[in-house]
């Protein structure tokens, strides 16, 4: 379909490029066109880009970059109905395409008439398993996210399958020289018994499943990398930690081709010779022709009770997962010897909220049907523009607060500190920056609402946790707010993450903020936000 053609050497390219524009957004339903640049434009191009470009979905177009081709790919998103910007380059041709063509209602656009140029086919949907989200971030890895290294990680099905199933197993004397481990195109797990004795368990290619890697190495085999999680608010560099816990090949997750909603998580991740090698040390057993192991600190599974965005689930018993995913009761210590008992009734296959703790760092698992049920970035920020349009007032101040919709606390969208609301921890009034009741050197302030000796407490800035896949609910917003960190959340969500003790350490277990990794202070770990005018 032939839009027209634009040059350099035309004095009304931005206009007539504007025209096109104009006509491509005006309600059509999506197909091909073609629009020739004979010596593309950078001004033509970024009209083009103010028309089509959404948010971060559209890359920005260099203007000291010189172009022999540009090719302008606008494609619809059903979800958003949106038009998706994303240029591309080639030598083959000289043209600017754009997805243009008819109107909703079946009639043609007179500029877009071009009968000899078929439509083309539908592009094929993309099949999501799920994501995994690591606790403690509110929405991305400071100072951002880069690469395989962010703060979740999509599981997109696979052009072609990667997984692998067991094959066959037999007893070597030298493991290291077998040829299992020497041949780095075969999956083998190395099981060493004594210093003269392993059994090498062979896997063969599985065109069923897909296969995902996650742990602390940076090596190819490892699709999502994870380090280990500093609690509180996180400002580049600051907090890293000295000796990670985190196995640099942690786990690995296997997930059905035919069946997307079943993903089947097991301890330990082949390295980049297709290797897992459980040392002489490592916690094994034997049953009948089967072989299993745990590695050193362990890969520990949370099943929720219940349905878990809802807002009805209940935190679920944390149990360890082996090598070849069975599920077992926690040993008495992290690296302790002696696996636990086997637990029948508990499968591997990973549910929607499962928490996933790799000694270092907890995700969680959002499968694609949970996650189509849960509220949106958008949702959320809408919810905290409703509550900044009832103009909440700091009683002492009597200026209007400005609820921050960045997901840091080291701004308010453009509104000055004064705007920035606090919170008194121990009633959850919330009131501007000041210094009545302040006791002297102490943190500690008395709430001039309450005005009682016994409310006296720290405060705390308020921020709103915008990681949507932390949310159990979409209801009304009632806002509640963890303690200490002051992180705002749906009560559901707030009440769910206060009630779920995450692994600490070798053997202790604790509640934190999901947004920031906080400890939770107090009982019962949050307040209720009260805030005054309208808008209680």
């Amino acid at each position: 379909m032939y839009l027209g053609e634009l040059s350099d050497d035309t004095p009304d390219d931005r206009s007539c490029a504007r025209t096109m524009s104009h006509q491509c957004c005006n309600n059509f339903v999506f197909a091909m066109g073609f629009l020739k640049l004979s010596s593309p434009n950078f001004e033509v191009l970024k009209i083009f880009e103010s028309f089509f470009s959404r948010e971060e979905q559209s890359p920005s177009v260099n203007p000291h970059h010189s172009f022999d081709h540009c090719e302008l790919r606008l494609e619809p998103d059903h979800r958003t109905g949106h038009a998706v910007f994303s240029p591309s380059r080639t030598r083959k041709t000289n043209s600017l395409r754009c997805w243009c063509a008819c109107r909703s209602d079946g009639a043609e656009s007179p500029v877009l008439d071009d009968k000899e140029s078929p439509l083309l086919p539908d592009k094929p949907t993309r099949v999501k398993y799920g994501e995994l989200v690591i606790l403690g971030y509110n929405g991305f890895l400071p100072p951002g996210d880069r690469g395989r290294k962010r703060s979740k990680y999509v599981l997109w099905k696979r052009p072609d399958p990667n997984g692998v199933k067991r094959s066959k197993h037999y007893v070597v004397k030298t493991p290291h020289s077998s040829q299992a481990i020497l041949d780095s195109n075969q999956h083998s797990i190395s099981y060493t018994l004594s210093r003269n004795q392993a059994i090498i368990v062979e896997y063969m290619p599985d065109e069923d499943t897909d296969m995902f890697q996650i742990g602390r190495s940076s090596e190819n085999p490892i699709d999502f990398v994870v380090v280990d999680t500093v609690a509180g608010e996180k400002n580049g560099d600051s907090g890293k930690v000295v000796q990670s816990t985190i196995s640099r090949f942690a786990c690995r997750i296997l997930a059905e081709r035919a069946n997307p909603s079943v993903a089947r998580i097991y301890a330990a991740g082949f390295d980049s010779s297709r290797n897992i090698f459980l040392g002489e040390k490592a916690t094994k057993w034997q049953e009948g022709r089967d072989i299993d192991g745990l590695t050193t600190n362990g890969i520990l599974l949370m099943h929720p009770q219940g349905s878990f965005c809802g807002g009805d689930s209940e935190p679920g018993v944390w149990r360890e997962v082996s090598v070849c995913g069975g599920i077992y009761s926690l040993r008495e210590s992290r690296s302790a010897q002696k696996k636990g008992r086997a637990v029948e009734e508990v499968t591997n296959v990973l549910q929607d909220g499962t928490l996933i703790d790799l000694c270092g760092a907890t995700l969680l698992w959002r499968s694609a049907e949970g996650l189509e049920k849960s509220p949106t970035k958008d949702y959320l920020e809408n919810l905290v523009d409703k509550l900044n349009a009832g103009r909440p007032v700091c009683p002492v101040g009597l200026n209007t607060l400005v609820i921050p919709r960045k997901a840091s606390f080291t701004g308010s969208d453009g509104g000055s500190d004064k705007q920035q609301p606090y919170v008194y921890l121990n009633c959850g009034h919330v009131q501007g920056s000041h210094d009545w009741g302040h006791e002297k050197n102490s943190h500690t302030r008395t709430c001039p609402l309450c005005n009682k000796a016994s409310i006296v407490g720290p405060v705390q800035k308020l921020c709103m946790g915008i990681e949507p896949a932390f949310y159990v609910d979409a209801g009304p917003p009632i806002f509640f707010a963890f303690n200490p960190c002051g992180h705002m959340a749906t009560e559901k969500t707030v009440k769910y993450w206060a009630s779920v003790m995450i692994p600490h350490g070798t053997n202790a277990f604790e509640s934190f903020c999901p947004f920031c990794a906080t400890p939770l202070e107090g009982f019962p770990g949050y307040v209720r936000l009260i805030f005054q005018d309208n808008v209680d």
